[in-house]
């Protein structure tokens, strides 16, 4: 069995991509990144924090721009609409959940396209599934980690069957897009699909998004399967978990990736290479 660590994969990413900022600075250009956080949900506060230290082991700008969870829509939206006149900001990110009292996709929308890092505004999203390979546009960062997670691990993908749990719009959906990229043809399967498990059992690489703890068992997978869990759970002992049963399923299927290690290290990787995308399409005069 083949176990693709995203945490050692990152770091291989993460060491290419210090080589970026370095050129960058030779042209005195330092990216720089504005987050948002609203509130202080106890999840969003690790994942900005683990953002943050990522940037600054890179040498790169970021600042956490910490807001209270009471604040008012527009408010919000001025500030943001100040970054993207801001030619010294060069990424927006909004750490999601935001309150009930603030329409989310209007934030999103308010992120000029070449700063949306996290290929979240609907432009970019049109942009990816009209892109051809090796296209330099903004990806989104999960499944985009999936996909460079495989690459490094030596998958071949042109020509694979894949199959996708979840039809998000934030990793399912992008997901199969980037697939299509690479020469695969995805499936996106969901809560509605019928004969779930056969169809899994088809597929020559499987990708679990569904959100459910240790769903995906030996009756989804054969023998010769790639599996890249993005799930991450806790389970009835309180421990992280992902969607897929690993201890159940590792010793009869060809590769996988665990949880915790997996896909979560090459998201945050994702996001800082999205950054230095965006800059570059932001100083498109200079010869990177």
């Amino acid at each position: 069995m083949l176990l693709i660590n995203g945490k050692e994969i990152s770091e291989i990413i993460i060491n290419e991509l210090k080589n970026k900022v370095g050129n960058f600075k030779s042209k005195n250009i330092v990216p720089a990144i504005n987050i948002y956080q609203i509130g202080d949900n106890s999840a969003s506060s690790i994942y900005v924090k683990n953002k943050k230290k990522l940037c600054e082991r890179l040498g790169v700008e970021c600042n956490i721009l910490k807001l209270e969870n009471n604040i008012d829509e527009s408010t919000l939206i001025n500030l943001i609409e100040k970054d993207n006149e801001n030619k010294a900001i060069n990424g927006i990110l909004v750490q999601l959940p935001l309150p009930n009292h603030i329409n989310e996709n209007k934030v999103i929308e308010t992120i000029s396209p070449n700063k949306d890092v996290d290929c979240f505004n609907e432009l970019n999203v049109g942009k990816l599934w009209c892109a051809k390979k090796n296209f330099n546009v903004i990806k989104p960062c999960t499944p985009y980690g999936v996909i460079q997670m495989l690459k490094y691990s030596n998958i071949k993908l042109s020509g694979k069957n894949v199959t996708i749990i979840g039809r998000s719009n934030i990793v399912g959906k992008p997901l199969a897009a980037l697939f299509l990229l690479e020469g695969s043809t995805p499936t996106i399967c969901h809560s509605g699909t019928i004969n779930l498990q056969e169809i899994c059992q088809r597929s020559d690489i499987l990708v679990a998004a569904i959100g459910k703890p240790k769903f995906v068992t030996n009756d989804f997978t054969n023998p010769n399967q790639v599996i890249i869990d993005v799930g991450i759970n806790r389970d009835q002992e309180g421990k992280i978990c992902g969607d897929v049963d690993f201890d159940n399923v590792k010793d009869n299927v060809y590769a996988i990736s665990p949880v915790p290690g997996g896909v979560g290290p090459m998201t945050i990787a994702m996001l800082l290479n999205n950054l230095l995308i965006a800059t570059e399409l932001q100083n498109e005069s200079i010869n990177f």
